[in-house]
């Protein structure tokens, strides 16, 4: 599952993600809680299991961040997704066999890709 969003001047392929604790959710929100609420506000769809694979800065020097990767197993679809109030997410849904082509194809039209979908898609492809 991919968004697509139009940040500026361009569209840019990316996985769910947000903030744990932001304005819908408590403070002290677990990282697993807020990865399955974005994954439901973002796609529709919800996990019977979250799996966390990794974490770390995304760009270290420029920011604090730190993001936390997790595989969302046992998928069924709860909501039309699509973000909230504001957003306007795009949701693909594309097989695992064709994802590679689906971003190169993306790009070649101009669209940016998030080099965490890339990492996301390594992920993927592991047992």
């Amino acid at each position: 599952l991919l968004g697509e969003l139009a940040p500026g001047d361009g569209r840019v392929l990316e996985l769910p993600a947000g903030l744990a604790g932001d304005a819908e959710s408590p403070a002290d929100e677990p990282f697993e809680e807020a990865a399955r609420r974005e994954l439901v506000e973002e796609t529709g769809w919800d996990a019977k299991t979250m799996e966390r694979l990794t974490s770390g800065p995304p760009s270290a020097g420029v920011t604090s961040e730190v993001v936390t990767v997790f595989r969302a197993r046992g998928l069924s679809r709860v909501g039309a997704g699509g973000g909230v109030a504001g957003e306007a997410i795009t949701v693909h849904e594309i097989p695992l066999a064709t994802a590679e082509e689906f971003l190169r194809e993306r790009e070649a039209g101009g669209a940016l890709v998030d080099p965490k979908v890339w990492a996301g898609l390594w992920f993927a492809l592991r047992p």
